[in-house]
């Protein structure tokens, strides 16, 4: 059999599976992909050709829309690989800077630089000249494809790398070029799965960000996984709300969509507009649709109205989900989201399938093929049956779907796969059917009192309250109890960040949560966040260390002050 044929049985199996996941994880076994792979050429281009299914739908938020299908994609794929191998230099092996926005020339590059067995380094159009400094150090960029509206921001970054534009500007060869060329199917680059394909930087949510490299399988293949999670199929129209750059992007908008030869649509909006994305997903015919908790907030916080006619699967992802957002789904539309879990250097982990019944709170169990394993962070045990842990992939039975390591980082290499298991720095708890429910971070998590407080179960009390837009609680440091929780919230509008406002957030999170979990401390504040959006606890956390001898600010409020919370 071919690599095709193999990996088309694997793709196949969990097709079949769907809706039978235990079937499913007792069954699937990885393919053995045996000599050269690359999934651009062995997978792509076999299921493309002359294939005039759509592809690639991206609608932008004036209406105006472009369309490839996959044989389009295919042909111009090889017409761009083509002109960055013979005019741009670009070979086997390189390291490629790929900074583009939601249009048709980031997937024709994504394929395109696949093609030529170079490396993509996905980067977000949001960094600025410092972090593309670091990128192209650390990452050891050769070439940079980005539009010519962010040009500028390379001329202060000093390196020997060919420079590449989506429009025209002075000094930069301009892409449009390559499509001018005869078309003509790219060779096989002859590519190993072991070859690496991918380099991405991390959101940098607790530290530097890192650099995790990818191979040729471990991202085109693993995403089997994320293609069973999301329960997408042949035909389907998929659509996923993520930023370019992120690794998310690439597992929604790009692998497990084209894995099962479903059509992707991508709402390619300036401002959020919760109506327009609903109108999106009743006008395009969207079949499965992810979304992180933030936007599925929005959507809740607005009027969903009747579910979307094609609408069958919805997945949320990035970040916990709270149960209140799954419960108002359902009322409004019938329909449960199945939340995930995964990390830049995994595809998805852990999920609630389709079919699979959804425990509120609960991620669900972890996917065919991943070997996930709940290891006790002090003593490193195992954690058999019922308890809680950290969550990590058993090295002994060589996860697939996991990165090679960071780049150049030999230290954290070591912490991150130490003792025989890939940790992933979440800390979570299972049940006795195996059902798995996040806790924290293992940053994030403190004592309080003596008692553990994860920072997740009181933010999911908090968004409840309707002031309350979004909440990241930390440990405030105490003299008596060595730490108490303290929320800082963004408020919803239409609420003042004032004492009223304060007591009523206090005295809900009072009546919610357990007496050893009572929020003590409130303040109003914007929640520092990376460039993905993800909220900055680190930066929170230190605050309240630095704070520990100043006087409340005018937007701090403590359960003390309040005689009606007293006692």
């Amino acid at each position: 059999m071919s690599v095709t044929d193999v990996f088309r049985a694997s793709r196949d199996q969990l097709l079949a599976l769907r809706g039978e996941h235990d079937r499913a994880v007792a069954e699937f076994r990885w393919p053995r992909l045996e000599g050269s792979f690359n999934w651009a050429v062995d997978w792509f281009d076999v299921v493309a050709r002359g294939n005039d299914a759509t592809a690639l739908h991206i609608v932008e938020d004036d209406g105006r829309s472009s369309t490839r299908t996959f044989a389009e994609l295919s042909t111009e794929s090889d017409q761009l690989a083509t002109w960055l191998a013979t005019e741009a230099g670009v070979t086997r092996g390189d390291p490629v800077i790929l900074m583009l926005g939601n249009q048709v020339e980031l997937w024709q590059s994504m394929l395109a630089v696949m093609k030529i067995g170079a490396v993509i380094m996905p980067t977000t159009t949001a960094v600025g000249p410092g972090d593309l400094v670091d990128r192209i150090e650390r990452g050891g960029a050769r070439h940079v494809i980005c539009n010519a509206a962010d040009v500028a921001k390379f001329d202060e970054v000093p390196g020997d790398y060919s420079r590449i534009s989506v429009g025209t500007a002075d000094g930069w060869a301009d892409m449009a070029e390559a499509f001018r060329l005869p078309h003509s199917p790219i060779p096989h680059p002859g590519t190993a799965p072991d070859d690496p394909l991918l380099l991405y930087f991390t959101s940098g949510t607790t530290s530097r960000p890192k650099l995790v490299q990818h191979t040729q399988i471990s991202y085109p293949v693993g995403h089997l996984s994320t293609m069973y999670w999301l329960g997408v199929g042949p035909g389907d129209v998929h659509m996923n709300i993520s930023s370019p750059g992120w690794a998310k992007h690439a597992w929604s908008c790009f692998f497990a969509p084209w894995i099962a030869e479903a059509s992707v649509l991508v709402y390619n909006y300036g401002r959020f507009d919760p109506a327009g994305l609903l109108d999106q997903l009743r006008e395009r015919g969207v079949s499965t649709f992810c979304a992180p908790p933030t936007v599925w907030r929005m959507l809740i916080n607005a009027d969903l109205g009747a579910r979307p006619d094609a609408l069958r699967e919805v997945v949320s992802a990035g970040e916990p989900l709270n149960p209140e957002v799954i419960e108002k789904v359902r009322a409004a539309w019938g329909l449960t989201i199945r939340d995930g879990f995964g990390q830049t250097e995994t595809t998805a982990q852990v999920g609630n399938t389709p079919g699979a019944e959804v425990r509120p709170g609960s991620m669900g169990r972890p996917l065919p093929g991943v070997p996930v394993v709940l290891i006790e962070p002090v003593t490193g045990a195992r954690v058999d049956g019922v308890g809680e842990g950290e969550i990590c992939l058993d090295l002994a039975a060589e996860p697939l779907p996991l990165m090679t390591g960071y780049q150049s980082d030999a230290a954290r290499n070591a912490e991150a796969m130490a003792g025989g298991y890939y940790h992933t720095g979440d800390v979570a708890s299972r049940d006795a059917d195996g059902y798995i429910t996040y806790i924290g971070r293992t940053d994030d998590v403190f004592k309080a009192s003596d008692y553990k407080i994860s920072p997740f179960e009181l933010e999911s009390v908090l968004i409840e309250h309707p002031a309350v837009a979004e909440a990241a609680v930390v440990p405030a440091p105490d003299p008596v109890r060595l730490a108490v929780p303290k929320a800082y919230v963004a408020l919803a509008p239409g609420h003042e960040p004032d004492a009223d406002t304060a007591l009523s957030i206090l005295r809900y999170a009072r009546e919610h949560l357990a007496p050893y979990q009572r929020v003590r401390r409130i303040e109003f504040f914007e929640l520092p966040k990376t460039i993905s959006g993800k909220i900055r606890r680190v930066d929170l956390r230190a605050r309240e260390v630095d704070a520990v001898a100043e006087p409340l600010t005018t937007t701090e409020w403590r359960d003390d002050q309040f005689p009606e919370l007293r006692g």
